[in-house]
């Protein structure tokens, strides 16, 4: 549209209206795709540091400068007029194309040239989040890298492959079609629920299984709902902590001998269960064993709020049974926090 503005985060570009500016119509396509994005990143509550446009690589000369190495290095080869980098000589199943008959680039090659960049900049752990159509690239990805001799190790960068998520809403698929153009953003996702919900749901699932959204499950105040169920748990303890009224802080020195009950020792049981579980999700990139931490958590304190009263007349009694639903709602709090979801006090 003629003189029509857009802006990003990261750009803004003013629309000329010539039909033949073909470089000002791209350059208004990724402002428009860029603002699209930040929408969805708004509504999800997160934030890029950096944008990095792929075409950067190649006017920058980055994509040309990491073929020479390639080829200096001895590690690349011409055959049926394709350039191919020796890629088996790194456990890859076969040499790939780098350079096709036409001139044009593979398309693994600027993703090679992108994290030799990344490790320039410093950074020595990188997870790419990727669909499982992108499996094929990562060995021919890491082979580049070592291949180049920059000092980058086996194995980087890690990556995380995702499956296409399907959405069900009033009982049915929502149809997706690339085709014919069809989609549903993650902001549909959000206003059609929450951003809890969104985050919970999505994060609930292991990346290589296949996931099906169901947005009335994520409306639906009811322990079937994963997020509410964990929410309700967190909001019933600040209920019963509003009705006693002390300061917390006065429970750090309760003495714990008293809980005997065996719903309260599987409790305090789950809750050392915390630091290792959080540590062990960490390391092999599994923010699901935290969304299954939490409800297990839920559902210990659920059962241990039916087996026994809290608020009671004894006041060492009281003070023990109140510290360890204290704890409950802290660790309840610090995992939903760590999900980026929120930990209700009222529902």
């Amino acid at each position: 549209m003629a003189r029509k503005s857009v802006k990003s985060d990261d750009r803004e570009f003013t629309a000329s209206g010539d039909v033949e500016d073909l470089d000002g119509m791209r350059l208004f396509a990724v402002a428009y795709l860029r603002h699209e994005q930040d929408l969805d990143l708004q509504s999800f509550a997160v934030r890029f540091d950096n944008y990095y446009l792929e075409s950067s690589l190649y006017t920058s000369g980055k994509v040309d400068a990491v073929v020479q190495r390639l080829r200096d290095a001895g590690k690349t080869y011409e055959q049926d007029g394709a350039l191919w980098l020796k890629s088996t000589d790194y456990g890859d199943d076969k040499d790939r194309v780098m350079r096709k008959g036409d001139g044009s680039y593979t398309y693994f090659v600027p993703d090679v040239a992108y994290h030799i960049t990344k490790w320039e900049r410093g950074f020595g752990k990188v997870v790419n989040i990727q669909g499982t159509d992108h499996h094929g690239t990562i060995a021919r990805v890491r082979a580049g890298l070592q291949a180049a001799g920059v000092g980058i190790p086996e194995g980087y960068p890690d990556y995380v492959l995702h499956t296409m998520v399907r959405v069900m809403r009033g009982g049915e698929e929502v149809k997706i079609s690339k085709r014919a153009g069809s989609y549903v953003t993650l902001r549909d996702l959000v206003e059609w629920t929450s951003k809890d919900a969104v985050r919970f749901f999505l994060l609930s699932r292991k990346p290589d299984t296949e996931y099906v959204f169901d947005v009335d499950l994520a409306l639906a105040q009811n322990n079937d709902n994963p997020v509410y169920y964990v929410q309700y748990a967190h909001a019933r303890i600040c209920s019963v902590l509003a009705a006693w009224g002390g300061d917390v802080k006065t429970l750090s020195g309760a003495d714990l001998s008293s809980l005997e009950h065996p719903a309260a020792l599987n409790l305090m049981l789950q809750l050392a269960r915390y630091p290792e579980m959080l540590a062990a999700a960490a390391t092999d990139f599994a923010p699901h064993d935290v969304t299954f931490y939490l409800r297990e958590l839920a559902a210990a304190y659920h059962s241990y709020y039916d087996s026994e009263r809290i608020l009671v007349d004894d006041e060492q009694l009281k003070g023990a049974r109140l510290a360890l639903v204290a704890a409950v709602a802290q660790v309840l709090h610090n995992g939903l926090a760590v999900l980026g979801v929120g930990a209700p006090q009222k529902m």
